[in-house]
């Protein structure tokens, strides 16, 4: 167990984890409970992916500046700033739909404000780790957070999927914004060293090409950027039609939503899991490869399955895969990034994770719409199953090169100029 929670040992990170725990439970509850909402007021897969487009495009065009932010600014501070704005959003969500005068574009306006403020917290948090837990626990604190994640994307759906059948949406909302107070509370408790940031005198702007350019130069960072983004684009968007499975296809209604959402969490938190029992980086690569490979694979399979056991089951698998592949791709990045670039490399990252979900959730409602949300999830796991094949195919040609990286920031050499 020791191995498994040695993140833990630090306070700073177990205050993060347990208010994080509360919080995220919430954000699940409120993910399905808005999805739902959608279709129910609507019946439009297209406007599925809107909704998802709304709450995800803002982090892909701010996210860099956002990460800038974070490398010049107190990322503690920026993080307990977005965290009460977050908690807004639900809220007014929240009294819109028991009042009963929600409309699809409140859902679409809250959801893109969202977004606006995560361009900011994500890169934040994600720089915020190594302050919490130092190099040694970094990869650890990474997997519990994974854990933690989905965890919380195993009960929340559950809950929301009961709540939803037994009082209604608007619930759900409510108690998502009222979970924001435990993770503020954990952040205002911590007592963290003074940290001194990078005052460059270039603009954020300029300084978040330069994570461009440092990344853009540095094949291993390239390709782990490249391999998530194209999985976030056509696999990720999958869970935006699970409304369309759990009624059309399967024949159920917000039950079984929550359901197939939870088998999905399910499988996360085992793939995090097992990601916890690593140390360091060595060999994350050849896992991040296989399991895009599998997650590509298992949606094929559910895409095609008309049983409901099964499709949970092969959920389970899709959600372990992705896990493993996103996780491992964030502690290698993590593991080769210096810290005064943290903040600018892992806001890309975060574009490549959030940011192009978006764009595919748009575009998997718009197919379904027109060949059907099986077909269009068939089409989006053969897309991932290849995208891991040429990662894997190419990865011995960068891996001196990330090795390099990874020993100069253990030995705390800072940036290295990678061989041309």
């Amino acid at each position: 167990m020791s191995r498994h929670l040695r993140a833990l040992q630090h306070r700073n990170y177990q205050l993060f984890f347990s208010g994080q725990l509360v919080s995220l439970t919430g954000t699940w509850m409120q993910l399905v409970a808005e999805s739902w909402l959608v279709y129910r007021l609507t019946g439009s897969a297209t406007l599925l992916g809107i909704a998802a487009f709304a709450s995800q495009f803002p982090v892909f065009l701010f996210a860099t500046v956002g990460g800038a932010v974070a490398d010049r600014t107190n990322r503690h501070r920026i993080i307990v700033t977005t965290q009460t704005l977050s908690m807004i959003m639900p809220l007014v969500l929240a009294a819109l739909t028991l009042s009963g005068h929600v409309r699809v574009w409140h859902v679409f306006a809250l959801a893109s404000c969202l977004g606006l403020v995560n361009a900011f917290d994500i890169p934040a948090r994600q720089a915020f780790m190594m302050e919490m837990v130092g190099r040694e626990d970094l990869s650890n604190a990474i997997a519990l957070n994974s854990s933690m994640v989905n965890g919380a994307r195993i009960v929340g759906p559950a809950l929301a999927g009961l709540l939803v059948a037994a009082v209604g949406e608007g619930w759900c909302f409510l108690l998502n914004g009222m979970s924001y107070l435990a993770v503020i509370a954990g952040l205002l408790m911590m007592k963290l060293p003074p940290r001194q940031a990078a005052h460059a005198p270039g603009s954020a702007l300029r300084e978040a090409v330069a994570g461009f350019h440092f990344a853009g130069r540095t094949a291993p960072i390239r390709a782990l950027l490249l391999l998530v983004g194209v999985v976030s684009l056509a696999g990720l968007p999958y869970s935006v039609l699970m409304p369309v499975f759990a009624n059309s296809i399967l024949g159920g209604g917000a039950r079984t939503l929550g359901l197939l959402m939870g088998a999905s969490g399910l499988g996360a938190f085992a793939g995090a899991v097992a990601l916890t029992t690593r140390q360091g980086a060595r060999g994350l690569g050849l896992w991040a490869a296989i399991a895009g490979i599998s997650f590509g694979f298992a949606l094929i399979a559910f895409a095609e399955s008309r049983v409901l056991w099964l499709s949970v089951v092969l959920l389970v698998a899709a959600g372990t895969a992705m896990m493993v592949q996103m996780a491992s791709c964030n502690t290698l990045i993590q593991a080769m990034v210096p810290d005064e670039l943290r903040g600018r490399v892992m806001a890309l990252f975060s574009m490549m994770f959030m940011g192009m979900s978006p764009i595919g959730s748009l575009l998997a409602g718009w197919l379904a719409e027109r060949i059907g949300a099986p077909s269009t999830v068939v089409l989006g796991g053969a897309v991932c199953v290849a995208a891991a094949g040429i990662f894997a195919w190419r990865r011995p040609t960068f891996r001196t090169e990330a090795h390099a990286l990874i020993l100069a920031q253990e030995m705390g050499a800072g940036p290295i100029s990678p061989p041309v």
